[in-house]
């Protein structure tokens, strides 16, 4: 309706694609496992389905449900979070420039690096944190800007809205990875983004139980035609069973952040100035480097901290070997709380300090889990 004020994205996550379905009046989607769909003459079927690959009723409705709740026009599903990176990249041309995060995703580091440089992508990779080395690093090709805030897994904290200036300047596209806010603590197309990414095996599916990756756009035209492009003729696309398991986990999201933000502010406060640890790396210490721009554009700092143990490795490592309640496990997100010597899970060309552990922090009690990095950190 004209005039209505939009809901807060905790309203979207819980009821966007809430509808009984017409003739049960069920209130949980069914889960549409056919590959292929009966033709109405010689078009699609009557609603509108021609082949799995293509298009799926779950698909549609988790695709429609992610654009919702990032602001944006239209979203793209894939089987993993990479695969929603690597089609951004194969969207683009051979010959163009791309500026990215320097701090980034090790994975998506790998891809520019070892396919998409030999594909003919050029690449630079600067702080984006700092606008001064964001514009030093444009030149007349860049295509894309790719950002990470907050990123993986220093936590650093880029400024949107002023790198969306600087790339949209220079005539290029601004993509964010927003896995780590989740669009209920942050709306990148909002503060000027073009495309967002999420990896959704994480907060999204938010239960460790499903692979899946998405990007919506802020805006139809001919990049976010070349996306569905590669989404449908690559391939890499999520299963229904996915599908509907994403969207689940979507109705639970504000309730499961706000518990990941809780956890992750305890640990941050009763660690900040310990004997144990160099740093505590989460933009809501005051001190933290990014305080005043996750402020003005986050909702909440997050559930994601880094530790960085004084001893490097060795140190870090008798932290690991003393948890009891932190799972010493890959990914983040999910209902469990993890923790993760960085450096040994990104192999030799790891730019994380030897003596960083990355938490992610899961839903139990805030309290148990201070007690437990407490012990691990030789307090009892």
């Amino acid at each position: 309706m004209s005039g209505r004020q939009p809901l807060h994205p905790d309203t979207v996550a819980v009821r966007t694609q809430a509808h009984p379905e017409p003739g049960t009046g069920a209130v949980a989607p069914p889960i549409h496992l056919a590959t292929t769909f009966e033709r109405a003459g010689l078009g699609p079927s009557a609603g509108g389905y021609v082949y799995g690959r293509e298009a799926n009723p779950n698909r549609d409705a988790l695709e429609r449900a992610l654009a919702e709740l990032e602001a944006g026009t239209e979203a793209f599903a894939f089987a993993s979070g990479l695969a929603a990176i690597s089609a951004v990249f194969q969207a683009l041309r051979p010959g163009d420039h791309v500026v990215a995060e320097q701090g980034m995703y090790y994975g998506a580091r790998v891809l520019l690096d070892e396919l998409y440089g030999a594909w003919g992508l050029r690449v630079t990779y600067a702080d984006l944190t700092d606008l001064a080395a964001a514009r030093a690093a444009i030149t007349p090709g860049t295509r894309l800007v790719w950002a990470e805030t907050p990123s993986n897994p220093m936590v650093g904290i880029t400024d949107l809205a002023a790198v969306a200036e600087v790339a949209h300047a220079a005539g290029a596209l601004l993509g964010v990875d927003n896995t780590w806010a989740t669009p209920i603590l942050q709306q990148p197309l909002v503060l000027g983004a073009d495309i967002v990414m999420h990896a959704t095996t994480k907060y999204l599916g938010g239960h460790s139980d499903v692979t899946g990756g998405a990007l919506v756009v802020r805006e139809r035209g001919a990049f976010a035609e070349r996306l569905r492009l590669v989404q449908v003729k690559g391939g890499a696309v999520p299963s229904p069973f996915d599908a509907w398991l994403l969207l689940r986990g979507i109705r639970t999201l504000p309730v499961r952040v706000a518990r990941h933000c809780d956890g992750a502010q305890a640990i941050a406060e009763r660690f900040a100035r310990h004997p144990a640890l160099e740093r505590v790396h989460w933009p809501g210490l005051a001190d933290d480097p990014g305080y005043a721009v996750a402020r003005h554009q986050m909702r909440r700092p997050g559930g994601m901290l880094s530790l960085t143990v004084k001893g490097g490795r060795e140190g870090a490592v008798r932290v690991l070997d003393r948890v009891r309640l932190f799972t010493r496990a890959t990914s983040l997100g999910g209902v469990e709380s993890l923790i993760e010597h960085r450096a040994s899970a990104e192999g030799p060309t790891t730019r994380s300090p030897e003596g960083l552990l990355r938490l992610s922090i899961g839903l139990e009690h805030p309290d148990d889990l201070v007690a437990d990095l407490a012990q691990a950190l030789g307090d009892d």
